[in-house]
């Protein structure tokens, strides 16, 4: 399970994870949890279609009885299996309940033990997945921890925000003991300014000390930062090594490009009273909020602000760290509100 905030990399590392597995040879099937998708059955059909076309690509020329059995139970999860190579009969009583987590728990046992007949295992990994319907959650961690059990060759792994333990635990009361949790932050000072200097190095540009102390310190070592004002400066400089005069137009570009699109987008979907907590909470920068600290500043109770509070968190701009705190889960979102709003 990788934990962040936005813009760290926990997608592209995800992406990475994804990439290992296939090179593998496993069966991997990836799927992004979205909060407004309709929820268990959007979820259910998304996961069947992208297992049916998985089996179907790596079992077409393995007519084998668990081959047989994989797709027999994913047809009666609901998949119309065609193009298979491999004649299919729907099975009464297997994966077709209709209780998500029975169903799910027959399917992975029957694709798994396939992908075992050739030496691999079966892996799902969900993107945002803080924002997976709660049935849903709480299914795919029983299946998970049956397969530990029984020995199956199956994980899950997942990204999201740091919110995600938390959803995790709610969902099943043993999740901690099922996963391996990496919280994914900003990059050490050395491993920022190597993410600067070598991809310039290969291309013939090189940093000032001066430059390079200037957008390490602006970036705070976030990634997503870094590589905006990497991009800016390597458009924008006129000297080589980059000076501290091209550093400083390089942040005042990226931090235009980061206003416009990275925060932008986050700030046009809450509504004006969600705006008013959020402005609210800036002036204990990017430090978690005390939920009654934020609750007076607008004049209101803590159960007034409640609404705006489970809306904004629904919405993915911001988390409760801890029982009575908020925290923005952008990083820099407060220095973007405090300089563009009053």
């Amino acid at each position: 399970m990788l934990t962040g905030l936005r813009g760290v990399g926990k997608t592209v590392l995800l992406q990475q994870i994804r990439s290992q597995l296939r090179n593998g040879g496993w069966f991997e099937v990836a799927l992004e949890a979205r909060p407004d998708e309709g929820g268990v059955k959007v979820f259910r059909d998304h996961l069947a279609r992208e297992l049916a076309s998985m089996v179907r690509r790596s079992l077409r020329d393995r007519a084998t009885e668990r081959a047989r059995a994989a797709l027999m139970s994913l047809s009666a999860f609901g998949v119309q299996i065609a193009g298979s190579g491999i004649a299919v009969e729907r099975v009464q009583g297997r994966a077709d309940s209709g209780h998500f987590e029975t169903d799910i728990t027959d399917l992975v046992e029957d694709v798994a033990a396939a992908a075992e007949e050739t030496g691999v295992g079966l892996a799902v990994c969900i993107d945002e997945m803080q924002d997976a319907p709660a049935e849903v959650l709480a299914s795919l961690l029983a299946t998970q921890h049956r397969a530990g059990q029984e020995g199956w060759p199956f994980v899950v792994v997942g990204a999201g925000l740091p919110s995600l333990p938390r959803a995790l635990s709610e969902a099943r009361s043993y999740t901690e003991r099922l996963f391996d949790y990496r919280v994914v932050g900003p990059l050490t000072p050395p491993d920022a300014a190597a993410a600067l200097l070598e991809p310039a190095r290969r291309l013939g540009g090189d940093y000032t000390d001066a430059a390079l102390n200037l957008i390490l310190e602006a970036s705070s070592g976030y990634p997503y930062f870094l590589q905006e004002y990497g991009r800016a400066i390597w458009n924008e400089a006129v000297d080589n090594p980059f000076s501290a005069s091209d550093a400083e137009l390089a942040i005042e570009r990226g931090r235009t490009q980061l206003d416009g699109g990275f925060y932008r987008s986050r700030w046009d979907r809450a509504t004006k009273a969600e705006r008013q907590l959020l402005i609210a909470m800036t002036p204990d920068g990017g430090s978690a909020s005390s939920t009654s600290t934020v609750a007076e500043r607008l004049s209101k109770s803590p159960s007034g602000i409640g609404p705006a509070r489970a809306a904004l968190i629904n919405k993915g701009l911001i988390y409760a760290p801890e029982h009575g705190q908020i925290a923005f889960t952008v990083p820099g979102m407060h220095d973007f509100i405090q300089r563009t709003h009053e």
